[in-house]
């Protein structure tokens, strides 16, 4: 929406880039039947190409879905939609989105809601965290399709039982010594906000009371940080801790030096290809709790897919795209490409279990699940948690709060960034 009643820095940003509008091409509509773009990351499986000619020939010739590749870095694909939104493009039809872009696309107006038996359909068996990251203020924007979280991954030939708490794996790791580390995500970047935050919520905190509100109360967020800096300073933290990122705690921990790991589901694969002598006492658990009496609420990933609100063919867009995240091209997506499915019956599917042997984990810390803070404001928000909190060794818990929710409060004034 780049009317009046659009917010000002997305008028400003649509006059000057509404010539692009042109340049940005037009799919059109192919033989009086109208044409769907799908812009969505490259996926090497194919799930979403598979997934796009099934709902195509479903369709019976009242559209065909085409898929439009987006770059393969989220910030790259958020870059280039934004552009192309702002511009008022009508060749974007359904976006797969990240699940932090809901709120700051919702609130330019670029997305259709999901509403009546439109949103009926696409929340009916989805895991109820996956749908709060496709709302704003209340509304569905984005309809869950596929989604992940973190687990713990720990050496069974070395930890008897696993964890349950954070405390409890810092001891057991000091005490292995050698080969005992812990890998995590200490770099400054997404992943060291995705801690933070399912460490907050696993405190009972939370960044934001409301979309434009800084909440970060004192206890959880004290315990938040006082997790963090045990971590960072303890005998089993990695040297490299504070530039470590998914990809880094993963070769570590399939090199053999590491006990622990909290990661997300690919690297079951990749220790099944790459070091199956770590991959044999490769074990899996909840992600470590905060609190001993309160369950792990780890942040949650993957992706919803939105229909713009300058699509040609809106109503035809959201059919599709509740066709595209039907059960059936869940579990392909599953198969194919590793992504976990938003509905929650399909952990109890054979194919499911038989690609993630962690299933009931999964859905376990699916189903316990945060978002990440819903504000248009989202990127600034999380560059204000990484620069506040990084290194992660040199947190003081006693005294970071309060400038850490000064850094927010600042950075809600952006009212988001293009």
């Amino acid at each position: 929406m780049t009317g009046d009643g659009a917010p000002k820095r997305y008028r400003l940003v649509a006059a000057a880039l509404a010539l692009m509008a042109a340049a940005c091409g037009s799919s059109g509509d192919s033989g009086g039947t109208p044409t769907l773009k799908f812009y969505v990351f490259k996926e090497p499986g194919g799930a979403f190409a598979n997934a796009a000619k099934v709902c195509t020939d479903q369709a019976g010739g009242r559209y065909r879905v085409v898929l439009a590749d987006l770059p393969p870095s989220a910030d790259q694909q958020r870059e280039q939609l934004v552009r192309r939104l702002a511009a008022g493009d009508k060749d974007i039809d359904i976006m797969g989105m990240d699940v932090i872009w809901t709120a700051e696309f919702a609130e330019a107006g670029w997305l259709v809601p999901w509403e009546g038996d439109a949103a009926a359909k696409a929340i009916e068996g989805t895991i109820p965290a996956t749908i709060q990251t496709g709302t704003y203020k209340g509304k569905l924007y984005a309809a869950p399709f596929t989604t992940n979280t973190q687990l713990l991954w720990y050496r069974k030939d070395r930890v008897p039982t696993p964890p349950t708490t954070w405390a409890e794996m810092v001891d057991m790791a000091e005490k292995i010594g050698d080969g005992g580390r812990i890998q995590v995500q200490g770099n400054r970047y997404e992943g060291l906000t995705v801690w933070f935050n399912s460490l907050l919520a696993s405190a009972k905190g939370s960044v934001l009371s409301a979309p434009d509100k800084v909440d970060l109360a004192d206890e959880p967020t004290t315990k938040a940080l006082e997790v963090i800096k045990r971590v960072a300073t303890s005998r089993a933290a990695d040297p490299t801790l504070s530039t470590s990122q998914e990809d880094q705690a993963r070769l570590a921990f399939e090199s053999g030096s590491s006990s622990f790991m909290v990661n997300y589901s690919f690297v079951w694969p990749s220790a099944q290809k790459n070091a199956p002598d770590v991959a044999r006492n490769m074990g899996w658990a909840p992600w470590p709790r905060v609190l001993p009496d309160e369950p792990a609420h780890v942040t949650l990933g993957g992706i919803n897919l939105g229909v713009a609100t300058t699509s040609r063919h809106p109503d035809l867009a959201l059919d599709a795209a509740a066709c595209l995240r039907s059960a059936p091209n869940q579990i392909v997506a599953t198969e194919k490409g590793g992504l976990p499915p938003t509905t929650e019956a399909l952990y109890d599917d054979p194919r499911v279990q038989a690609a993630f042997p962690f299933a009931d984990v999964l859905r376990q810390m699916l189903t316990q699940g945060s978002a990440r803070p819903q504000s248009p404001a989202y990127n600034d928000i999380s560059l204000a948690i990484q620069r506040n909190l990084h290194p992660p060794r040199g947190i003081d818990p006693a005294t970071d709060v309060k400038p850490l929710r000064r850094a927010i409060e600042k950075s809600l004034k952006s009212g988001g960034l293009l």
